[in-house]
């Protein structure tokens, strides 16, 4: 059942990755930048510093890192774990894939750290924001997804990569969200 749903994973792959033409390569290498979404994370904080003031926005940007670090850190443990070939050194697709990147990336591939950290910053800041900014919450989850799609298209992980990183950004971005809320409860700012 494992190999049938990884063979699968791969058929789908092949057909994203695929669809890409030349035309689109630059627009979705800009996406998957990491440093792209600045803007967005400096809207964020400056969105949280209007609504809960400066000393709250501080204690939010600890939990953030925090947050951050514990999902690279799960998803370092989980590729060199679970050893899953990117789809650049997988020898049933490398030939038939596009890498739009010069270079893949490190061997393995499970799960996607990116997706992961761009769908916990998602789900953080959207429970975060929801009192005042209650659609900004459709916004986040709609980039989280554009982001995650990137690294199919620019042809460094499996749609199984992308959409395990995604789950466990959200399970990230929820409990350090909730963290957060309880740590306001109890420190005295």
């Amino acid at each position: 059942m494992l190999d049938d749903l990884l063979s699968y994973d791969k058929e789908v792959f092949l057909i994203l990755n695929n669809l890409g033409s030349e035309t689109w390569d630059g627009f979705w290498m800009f996406v998957t930048n990491k440093f792209t979404s600045i803007p967005l994370y400096l809207l964020l904080l400056f969105l949280c510093y209007k609504q809960i003031g400066f000393k709250k926005t501080v204690l939010l940007v600890v939990v953030a890192i925090l947050m951050i670090a514990a999902a690279n850190g799960l998803a370092d443990f989980f590729k060199y774990g679970v050893q899953r070939l990117r789809p650049c050194f997988d020898p049933e697709v490398n030939a038939l894939a596009r890498l739009v990147k010069d270079s893949c990336g490190g061997k393995f591939g499970y799960f996607s750290a990116h997706a992961g950290n761009t769908m916990a910053v998602a789900t953080f800041f959207s429970i975060l924001l929801k009192g005042k900014y209650r659609h900004i919450g459709i916004f986040l989850l709609f980039w989280a997804i554009f982001v995650g799609y990137s690294r199919i298209y620019i042809g460094v992980h499996f749609p199984l990569d992308v959409f395990s990183g995604m789950v466990i950004g959200l399970f990230f971005g929820w409990l350090f969200a909730k963290l957060y809320i309880f740590a306001l409860l109890k420190l005295p700012l």
